[in-house]
């Protein structure tokens, strides 16, 4: 089981997440950094458990529209390569974020979040324009979809499922942000392993709940290929033995 470190960044630090609600997100308190700065999150990441990517959600961008870049560049510089969440929703926007990282020196493969997205057809143009490496984000609140597109708001996550992977996405998160930062596991198991049943051939990654190996072993029996974890290894529930 592959963990990716996640990094959210808010107003220039990195913060803990908190079931999704940003108006209670806070500067992270850590056992491995001494601050929140990107930079440092990001070395401590690399040189306590040499993580060679990391998730970073550029909160500023999801809600306002206002890169971090100069974050992304510090991130970059640890030597991390990004799996980059900046509020992409159209083709427009994708290009954009892709040519910002590209100037800050950050390796980058772009995240379209399901929270985003403004509609479906914008997906499969997303994916040609990043030659196949784009990242979808299944996102969810408490197990509801979390998208203002009016035609998917009424389906089933598995019915997304299939509709990314026919637009060509290859590496799916399924997140749901009601776990994220609560210490009580993940409760997307069952979804995951519908998933996995439904296209062995895609990338599954869970996001949100992880609170140690434990988690790690049962997202694994459900069929995902990785985790996205952050909360664990701040609070040193997860030690770079336990990563494998």
């Amino acid at each position: 089981m592959r963990v990716i470190p996640v990094i959210d960044l808010l107003q220039g630090q990195v913060v803990r997440g908190i079931a999704g609600r940003r108006s209670e997100y806070r500067p992270i308190v850590s056992q491995i950094v001494g601050n929140a700065e990107p930079a440092s999150v990001a070395r401590a990441f690399v040189e306590e458990f040499g993580f060679e990517t990391a998730y970073v959600a550029d909160l500023d961008a999801i809600v306002h529209g206002r890169y971090a870049a100069g974050a992304w560049r510090d991130i970059g510089a640890a030597g991390l390569k990004v799996w980059l969440d900046a509020g992409v929703r159209d083709r427009e926007s994708a290009e954009a974020v892709g040519r910002l990282a590209e100037e800050a020196g950050c390796r980058a493969d772009v995240v379209v979040g399901l929270e985003s997205l403004v509609a479906e057809e914008e997906l499969a143009e997303i994916v040609r324009l990043t030659d196949n490496r784009a990242i979808f984000s299944l996102d969810l609140k408490d197990g509801r979809l979390l998208t203002s597109m009016g035609d998917w708001q009424s389906r089933l996550p598995l019915d997304i499922a299939e509709r990314v992977a026919v637009a060509g996405i290859r590496r799916l998160i399924v997140l749901d942000l009601a776990d994220v930062g609560g210490g009580g596991g993940t409760r997307t198991l069952r979804l995951c392993q519908e998933i996995r049943r439904a296209h062995p051939e895609i990338e599954l990654i869970a996001g949100g709940g992880v609170r140690g190996s434990g988690d790690l072993r049962a997202l694994a029996d459900a069929g995902c290929d990785a985790a996205l974890v952050a909360s664990a290894l701040h609070d040193g529930r997860l030690k770079r033995v336990d990563l494998g």
